[in-house]
């Protein structure tokens, strides 16, 4: 998903670095690899169908892929899928095959064209070996999704700012408990725990003693968490191999000490301080009567602030918020502010908001 690029054009992976990267990466034990559709403009597939055999590593490694599930409109369109990658991934099957960014409204849409007759299949006539899904939504729509199927693993964010968004840690420890291996996904929050950061967290990370990059720190919370299975990195560079495979050889369930823990707390805390919205997600503005998406617009915005990644935070913004639900459908009715429990000045806060995320 985040492989090395030529330019600025996220289509023309850079072939030749990638290769070293993840030759490198199996040659230190890396098992698994995790691709899909749309990344890297649909070239991801292709480049890494064409890595695995030319350097003979398809039999050394678990090839993860995901069902597009946004462009399925019926049965019969799941195995036109599944069958187009592994033509692209010049395979006669995939090892994981997830269901991709499942939510509550994609569940019911496939439910009622087939899905579990699909995965069924799949898994009868060897196509997959095993099936699970990734999840992108609320917590909520989390544990229907997990007791609708009999997946066998699931991918869900883990790292140490989301305990509460999407499935959380709640989601994690209840997949577990249903016998479900979870492969855990962002545990560098797309890289916002390891790029600019703050003064503050840095200072308090030279002066902790314990010696770790602010890579290590994250890495090594999520690994600590025994309902984990394995963990996605999205790794850019050699240097990112390189240190994700050094703190893998010691990362364990149990491996951080509560020195280390409470230092996360208190970066936690630190960016928490940074946020400029103090919108706790509790939904009451909403339905908005002009369909506005607020508290999905203030987490970005929130996102903005608290990691200083503006492209990203404004990628987020452009790429997933609807346009019919953008900040600038507001037309200040203010319905949404005297339901607030918080008080905020949700018309105001949305125009900034708006501004900074457009970077207009």
């Amino acid at each position: 998903m985040r492989l090395p690029v030529i330019g600025d054009d996220s289509a023309k992976i850079d072939e030749a670095e990638t290769s070293r990267m993840i030759a490198y990466a199996v040659e230190h034990g890396v098992n698994y690899l995790d691709t899909a559709w749309p990344y890297h403009r649909e070239q991801s597939e292709p480049f890494v169908g064409k890595f695995l055999q030319e350097n003979n590593l398809r039999d050394k490694i678990y090839l993860a892929t995901k069902l597009p599930q946004w462009y399925v409109e019926s049965r019969e369109d799941c195995d036109k899928y599944l069958d187009k990658q592994l033509e692209k991934l010049r395979t006669d099957h995939i090892d994981f095959y997830l269901v991709h960014s499942l939510g509550k409204q994609s569940w019911e849409k496939l439910l009622g064209l087939g899905i579990r007759e699909f995965l069924d299949t799949i898994k009868k006539d060897g196509r997959a070996l095993h099936v699970g899904f990734s999840f992108h939504d609320d917590q909520e729509n989390y544990f229907p999704i997990v007791d609708g199927y009999d997946w066998e693993f699931t991918q869900v964010m883990v790292n140490y700012m989301d305990e509460d968004f999407q499935a959380g840690t709640k989601g994690l420890e209840y997949a577990a408990s249903k016998g479900l291996d979870v492969i855990a996904m962002e545990p560098l929050r797309g890289g916002k725990l390891t790029k600019k950061i703050p003064p503050s967290i840095r200072k308090m990370l030279d002066e902790s003693g314990i010696n770790r990059t602010p890579a290590e720190v994250a890495l090594r919370w999520v690994w600590n968490k025994p309902e984990v299975s394995t963990v996605l990195s999205g790794m850019t560079t050699m240097e990112h191999v390189v240190e994700n495979v050094r703190i893998a050889e010691t990362a364990l369930p149990g491996s951080i000490t509560c020195e280390e823990i409470d230092i996360i707390e208190q970066i936690k805390k630190l960016y928490r301080e940074r946020t400029e919205i103090d919108c706790t997600d509790c939904r009451y503005c909403l339905p908005c009567p002009h369909n506005v998406a607020i508290p999905q617009i203030f987490s970005a915005y929130n996102d903005y602030h608290i990691y200083g990644d503006e492209k990203m935070s404004r990628l987020s913004y452009q790429m997933f918020v609807d346009d019919e639900n953008k900040a600038d459908k507001c037309e200040e009715c203010r319905e949404c502010e005297e339901k607030c429990p918080q008080n905020l000045e949700i018309v105001e806060n949305l125009k900034k908001a708006h501004e900074a995320l457009m970077g207009s």
